[in-house]
C-alpha cells in the first residue's frame, strides 16, 4: 500500500474518565492492577481478521460498501500482503495484544488445496515477521469450513467423504500455522455442521462423523506439540436451521459422548447465547460449572433482530455480570476477548474500525472494574453462600457423598414431622445490589 490505510491516525492511549477525546481510552488502562493482575492480562483483547478486513460491507439486499483497496487488486497475494499491512497497522494503533484469523482471511484460496496451503505458508511467514515487529500475539487460528460451496452440506458431517477429507487438509494446515505462530488456542466453528431438514439427514451418522473429525484434530494437535485447547463455538442456527453445537450444554454432552473433554473447550459468543434462548451470563456460568470454559467472542446482537448482527459490545450491565463470573472462576486462562464484531455497513471510513474497537475495549474495561468491586465486596457471594449454607452441614455432605440411602432419607423426613418452610430468594434485593455497581 502506498500510504497507511488509517492515514495520520495516532495510537490510542488511556486518558482517563474525564477525557472528551473520541479516540481515547477512558477506562482501559492496560497497566492498572485489578485484583492483583494487570488489566491487559485480565482482558486479553483480540481483533479478528475477517470482519475487520475481509467483510466488504454487504448484506442480503445490498453489495459492497467499504471499497477496501486490497479487495480490488488483480494479484491475490499482493492483496493479502496489503491486507496484512492494514491489519497490523490497526493492531498497533489500538495497542491490542492479540488477533485471530481464518486461513482464507489471511491467504487466498488456490485452484488446489496444495496451492492454498502454500499461500497460507507465505502469509504465516509474513505474520511472524509482523508479530515480531509489533509484539502482537495470536489468540487463535481456525479454518473456514463454511463459505465455499463444497461445504454447503457441512464439512465433517458432509454426506460425501471426499469433503471430509478436504476439510481435514484445510484444518491440518490451519492448525500447523496456528502452532507456528504461537497461538494460544485453535477454534473449530461448525457453521454448516447441522441440517436444513431431517428428510435428508442421518443424525447419528453425522454426529459420529463430527466426533471422529474432532478426534483426528486432537490427535494431530498432540502429534505436533500444540499445547493450547481446541475450542468449539456454540451456535443454535444460522446459517443452518439447526447446528449440532447448539449451546454449551449440547456441546458438553457431545464432548462427553466422544471422549473429547480433555482436549476441547468452548468459545462463547453473546448473540449465539441469545439465539439459543439463554443469557450470555448463563452460558459463561455453565461453561465454568462443567469445566469446559475456553474463551469469549466479545460482541453483541440487536435485541430487535432475530439474527447474528455481530456488533461491538456496549451493554455495561450485561458485561459486568459476565466478568463477575470470569473473575470468581479464576479468569480467562488461555482464552481472551475476541472482537468477532463488524462495523455497520454505513460506517465506511477506516477510522470507524478504530472507534468500534476502542469503544468495545473501554466498555469491557469498565465492566471489569464493576465486577472486581462486586467481588471484593462479596456483594453476591455472601448472599449466595448464605442461601446454600445448609448443604455445608455434615449431614448434607453425607447425602452428596453417597453415604445415605433413599430409604434412610425418607425415614428421616417421616421422623421430623412437618416439612421445611421455604425462605425468600431475594431476587429484587440482589438485582438492586448489581445495579449499584453497574
Amino acid at each position: 500500500m502506498s500510504a497507511p490505510f488509517f492515514g495520520d491516525a495516532s495510537p490510542i492511549t488511556y486518558q482517563g474518565p474525564d477525557s472528551r477525546d473520541p479516540l481515547a481510552y477512558r477506562w482501559y488502562d492496560k497497566n492498572r492492577v485489578v485484583l492483583g493482575k494487570r488489566m491487559e492480562d485480565h482482558l486479553r483483547f483480540a481483533a479478528c481478521y475477517w470482519h475487520s478486513f475481509c467483510w466488504p460491507g454487504g448484506d442480503p439486499f445490498g453489495g459492497e460498501t467499504f471499497l477496501r483497496p486490497w479487495m480490488h487488486m488483480p494479484d491475490a497475494m499482493a492483496a493479502a500482503h496489503a491486507k496484512a499491512d492494514a491489519a497490523f497497522e490497526m493492531f498497533r494503533l489500538l495497542d491490542i495484544p492479540f488477533f485471530t484469523f481464518h486461513d482464507l482471511d489471511a491467504a487466498p484460496e488456490g485452484a488446489t488445496l496444495a496451492e492454498s496451503v502454500d499461500n497460507l505458508k507465505v502469509i504465516t511467514d509474513l505474520f511472524q515477521q509482523k508479530m515480531a515487529d509489533t509484539g502482537t500475539r495470536l489468540l487463535w487460528g481456525t479454518a473456514n469450513l463454511f463459505s465455499h460451496r463444497r461445504y454447503m452440506a457441512g464439512a465433517a458431517t458432509n454426506p460425501d467423504p471426499e469433503v471430509f477429507v478436504y476439510a481435514a487438509g484445510q484444518v491440518r494446515a490451519a492448525l500447523e500455522a496456528t502452532h507456528a505462530l504461537g497461538g494460544a488456542n485453535y477454534v473449530l466453528w461448525g457453521g454448516r455442521e447441522g441440517y436444513e431438514t431431517l428428510l435428508n439427514t442421518d443424525l447419528k451418522r453425522e454426529l459420529d462423523q463430527l466426533g471422529r473429525f474432532l478426534s483426528l484434530v486432537a490427535e494431530h494437535k498432540h502429534k505436533i506439540g500444540f499445547k493450547g485447547p481446541l475450542l468449539i463455538e456454540p451456535k443454535p442456527r444460522e446459517p443452518t436451521k439447526h447446528q449440532y453445537d447448539f449451546d454449551v450444554a449440547t456441546v458438553y454432552g457431545f464432548l462427553e459422548r466422544y471422549d473429547l473433554l480433555a482436549d476441547v473447550k468452548v468459545n462463547i459468543e453473546q448473540n449465539h447465547a441469545i439465539l439459543a434462548g439463554h443469557s450470555f451470563q448463563h452460558e459463561v456460568a455453565l461453561a465454568y460449572a462443567l469445566g469446559v470454559f475456553g474463551s469469549l467472542d466479545m460482541n453483541r446482537g440487536d435485541g430487535l433482530l432475530g439474527w447474528d448482527t455481530d456488533q461491538f459490545p456496549n451493554d455495561i450491565g450485561e458485561m459486568t455480570l459476565v466478568f463477575h463470573e470470569i473473575l470468581k472462576n479464576g479468569g480467562l486462562g488461555t482464552g481472551g476477548l475476541n472482537f468477532d464484531a463488524k462495523i455497520r455497513r454505513q460506517s465506511i471510513d477506516p477510522v470507524d474500525l478504530l472507534h468500534g474497537h476502542a469503544g468495545g475495549m473501554d466498555a469491557c474495561a469498565r465492566a471489569l472494574l464493576n465486577a472486581a468491586a462486586m467481588l471484593e465486596d462479596r456483594a453476591i457471594e455472601a448472599p449466595l453462600a448464605s442461601r446454600y449454607a445448609g448443604w455445608d452441614s455434615a449431614e448434607a455432605r453425607a447425602i452428596l457423598a453417597g453415604d445415605v440411602s433413599l430409604a434412610t432419607l425418607a425415614d428421616r423426613a417421616l421422623e421430623r414431622g412437618a416439612g421445611p418452610q421455604p425462605t425468600s430468594g431475594g431476587q429484587e434485593r440482589l438485582e438492586n445490589i448489581v445495579s449499584r455497581y453497574a
